[in-house]
């Protein structure tokens, strides 16, 4: 058993093909260095590709069934898709700025080039619509502040569900300072209950900024949640890691002193309507009362988003 896991969240379930903690380097196929698609995870709805690309390397891939964003993790590409180059200036790593993005629709054949090299997250869901391709701007990306004192994090809505338009795809970014947890109080999203809680399967994917020239590691957390909702996994978490989440309490996520944690959501269910809604864990909901009276951890905002064009 990998002693940085329990058990069950190494052990792939019934008509999984991975386990719920997928350490780097050992969830790729082909060209991608993580490749969760739904009938490796064994659900219905989300994926996610990492691409590592050198410089002057190209990648083409079919959208098939699902709607995609080409996310910039690190360095910048050309996402060329429906006849049209969309020019990604992407950033020094998720620890530095913003990005602009690429949405590719289902059914297309997209092409990504990078002069400089770089890694690429493909963030997907399995969606009806055909939307139209287009380019988003790191300048539209809303930063939110969430939490305060020990549970404050920053998060990125560069496809949260009232940001930008999708099918069935939600996706963000978190950043949490180094000592901090985040994903708190625990929270699920795994029974349609309308206008309380969305049925959402998610993705997280892990980077940890290192310091003094240590890597640095995380945690996560995921208990059950109910009758048929066992997805129980405690998790040493790395850069390049990823859990899945198809049902169950999530969180915390925690951040090791002196080590940023970096993690993007992605999200995607068989609901009618694209939206967020969680049901906060009831031992521990009352924390949010809590950060009235602290202020937001003053290492945050780690950055903005930038003035510009908003193409």
């Amino acid at each position: 058993m990998n002693p940085a896991s329990a058990s069950s969240a190494s052990a792939p379930g019934p008509g999984r093909a991975l386990g719920l903690h997928i350490p780097a380097g050992h969830g790729g196929t082909g060209p991608y260095a993580l490749d969760i698609t739904p009938e490796r995870a064994g659900w219905g709805h989300s994926s996610l590709r990492v691409l590592d690309l050198p410089p002057g390397g190209h990648h083409a891939f079919d959208a098939g069934d699902s709607e995609w964003i080409v996310l910039p993790l690190a360095g910048g590409c050309t996402v060329t898709t429906d006849g049209a180059p969309y020019e990604l200036a992407g950033r020094d790593s998720v620890f530095s700025g913003l990005t602009d993005f690429a949405y590719v629709p289902r059914d297309a054949r997209a092409g990504l080039t990078s002069r400089a090299g770089g890694r690429f997250a493909l963030a997907g869901a399995r969606c009806a619509r055909r939307l139209p391709a287009r380019r988003g701007a790191a300048a539209d990306v809303p930063v939110e502040l969430r939490g305060a004192g020990p549970c404050s994090r920053q998060v990125n809505n560069f496809a949260a569900a009232d940001a930008f338009p999708c099918d069935t795809l939600i996706a963000v970014e978190v950043l949490t300072p180094g000592g901090n947890w985040s994903s708190y109080p625990p929270h699920k999203h795994d029974t349609a209950r309308p206008g309380e809680e969305s049925e959402l399967e998610e993705i997280y994917y892990f980077e940890i900024e290192p310091a003094h020239g240590t890597p640095g590691v995380g945690y996560q957390r995921v208990t059950p949640s109910g009758p048929g909702h066992r997805t129980d996994v405690l998790a040493e978490v790395r850069g390049g890691d990823a859990v899945l989440i198809p049902d169950g309490w999530h969180g915390p996520s925690i951040a090791a002193p002196g080590h940023a944690l970096y993690y993007l959501n992605v999200m995607a269910g068989p609901g009618a309507t694209r939206e967020w809604l969680i049901r906060d864990h009831p031992d521990h909901g009352w924390i949010r009362d809590t950060w009235a009276g602290q202020p937001t951890d003053p290492r945050l905002p780690r950055y903005t988003a930038p003035p510009g064009d908003t193409r």
